[in-house]
């Protein structure tokens, strides 16, 4: 039987690491980001890597509702079904509430928060008449943690764990099984330039097994969230 994930951001960081470790386990993956040669890039590693998984992409701008609306549509256009869906695309700006732009909010919220509950919507009414799939929302400590310099990604991101809440709750009668990741700082690009030792941080390849052994627990069992820090603690 084939399998298809959809990762959203998958060139990168925790996107990528999913894709490496879902490919390796034989899934065909579904992806988009933000830059068409970065995914034709991905395309030719994964399928020289993996050869019986297919890499199905387009380029996708998520913070864009009309982009994100496109996708949705090449997504429902292959005619499969996605077993695992990761809405893993989101971005970081740094600042106080009380100092950040005013566009900043609505920005980080369309980022983070919306493109997960669009796509969510646009492809869980299948999960539930299969009665079967998985739905990992990459949250944050900081849905969790507000910190000084966060503003609104903090306010994004909880806003993330609590729609990631509400659906485990809507969808647990219909055999659905909904997780929230929550990984502390993990060495992606939005560290470059830190002067900090790789030990410091959570690898995304830690974060993406993690992943694996929830989906391939027993359908009596959900890991309804994940909180991973560095070993040594948060930065």
């Amino acid at each position: 039987m084939q399998r298809y994930i959809l990762v959203t951001g998958g060139t990168k960081g925790i996107g990528r690491a999913v894709i490496e470790q879902f490919a390796k386990e034989g899934f065909h993956i579904i992806t988009c980001s933000r830059n068409e040669k970065d995914l034709q890039k991905l395309k030719l590693e994964i399928e020289q890597s993996y050869t019986f998984s297919k890499v199905y992409y387009r380029e996708a701008d998520l913070s864009d509702k009309k982009s994100l609306q496109l996708f949705l549509g090449f997504v429902k256009g292959l005619g499969v079904n996605v077993e695992v869906l990761v809405n893993n695309s989101g971005v970081f700006l740094p600042g106080k509430i009380t100092e950040e732009a005013d566009e900043t909010l609505p920005y980080m919220i369309q980022t983070n928060l919306y493109n997960a509950y669009y796509l969510t919507k646009g492809l869980v009414h299948s999960m539930i008449e299969r009665r079967s799939g998985h739905i990992f929302n990459l949250c944050s400590t900081a849905s969790i943690t507000p910190y000084i310099n966060g503003g609104s990604y903090c306010i994004s991101k909880f806003a993330l764990y609590g729609m990631t809440k509400v659906l485990r709750e809507e969808l647990k009668e219909h055999n659905v099984r909904v997780t929230a990741i929550l990984p502390g700082a993990t060495l992606t690009a939005s560290w470059e330039g830190v002067d900090l030792p790789p030990e410091r941080f959570v690898k995304p390849e830690d974060v993406a097994m993690a992943m694996f052994n929830a989906y391939v627990l027993s359908k009596n069992s959900v890991v309804e969230e994940l909180l991973i820090r560095p070993q040594l603690g948060d930065l």
